[in-house]
């Protein structure tokens, strides 16, 4: 066996890919100023898909709970936001609000839930998803299955004002919930959760906290969500119960996380890119549309198992943003 002379968290590779990704986020803050309005509102829609890749890939890729009912979450941030807005609540300060409410709503969620495993917990937060639907629906406040629009209340600002706030919210929200799923993957809390994803059992039996590691990743991954809800909300302005809490949500994020590569932290990244292509050029072929979308899905499962990111990785070893260790093994001059 070759032996380990070192452990190695940084390379270079990693350092100057985190310094192109600051860089990145300080040009893509003046999207709004530089470039057109519809490329505004083409980059806003990227950035939910970005943040709703991610938060998926956190629950599912690094604690290894595979939910098909995160619409629960990007629906019920919504709606909080039209209840805090038809409250009385400024508009842009209810989005914020509405989210940290439906993040609020999954912890006594998330107790019941991460007891369950595999498909148990898959169809368990459907059942959650179906539930608060029906409930939601039942508020004749905003208009039950019809819904309502924040129109009123958003056209006190001017069209190009909206966008750029849009915009902004959407660039901050998802620098935000990338930036705390790092930190947290690079934490003692990220490590123990990855050994929780690999066995669970084994996990336990050295002492880790199992269930605490669980709760702390659907919690966050179901803020994730609410604020990628209520983002929607924001350019779309009107709340359709059907719409916001219709499986297709859960089924993007199945979709960009596969492609992009399950359990990477760049693979939802480069998933959201591929589907944001992908909803761009065929996203008006109606079900069409839906079927291509999944015959894509299960060739890329076929090719690439991995996935796109997931693929390179194994291959080249390459990793732009580290969040484990790795062993430097000794005579090669290389990483593994």
């Amino acid at each position: 066996m070759t032996p380990v002379v070192g452990v190695q968290r940084w390379t270079r590779t990693s350092i100057a890919s985190s310094g192109v990704a600051v860089a990145v986020v300080v040009l893509l803050a003046f999207v709004p100023i530089v470039l057109s309005a519809d490329t505004t509102d083409r980059a806003t829609t990227f950035l939910v898909y970005l943040i709703l890749a991610a938060m998926w890939n956190a629950l599912a890729g690094y604690a290894g709970l595979v939910s098909v009912g995160q619409q629960a979450f990007f629906g019920l941030g919504a709606y909080f936001a039209v209840k805090l807005s038809n409250a009385g609540v400024g508009v842009y300060p209810s989005f914020v609000v509405g989210a940290l409410c439906a993040g609020a709503v999954s912890v006594p969620v998330s107790w019941f839930m991460i007891r369950l495993r595999g498909g148990e917990f898959a169809i368990g937060m459907w059942v959650v998803s179906e539930v608060i639907f029906r409930l939601v629906i039942l508020d004749q406040s905003i208009g039950g299955l019809t819904g309502t629009s924040l129109g009123p209340v958003l056209e006190t600002y001017s069209a190009s004002a909206r966008r750029n706030y849009n915009y902004w919210l959407a660039l901050g929200t998802a620098v935000l919930f990338l930036g705390l799923l790092f930190a947290l993957l690079r934490s003692r809390t990220g490590a123990s959760l990855q050994a929780i994803r690999d066995d669970e059992e084994a996990a336990a039996s050295v002492g880790v906290r199992v269930l605490a590691g669980k709760n702390v990743m659907f919690v966050l991954a179901a803020f994730g969500c609410a604020a990628a809800g209520t983002l929607w909300l924001a350019t779309n302005i009107t709340f359709q119960p059907d719409d916001f809490f219709g499986v297709k949500w859960t089924a993007y994020m199945l979709f960009m996380v596969l492609v992009g590569g399950l359990g990477t932290f760049e693979g939802p990244i480069l998933g959201a890119i591929v589907f944001f292509f992908i909803q761009d050029q065929w996203g008006d072929q109606g079900v069409w549309y839906l079927v291509g979308l999944g015959a894509a899905a299960i060739l890329f499962a076929l090719a690439l198992p991995r996935g796109i990111w997931g693929t390179i990785e194994e291959r080249t070893g390459l990793r732009l943003f580290p969040v484990g260790y790795r062993l430097l093994l000794a005579g090669e001059g290389r990483t593994a």
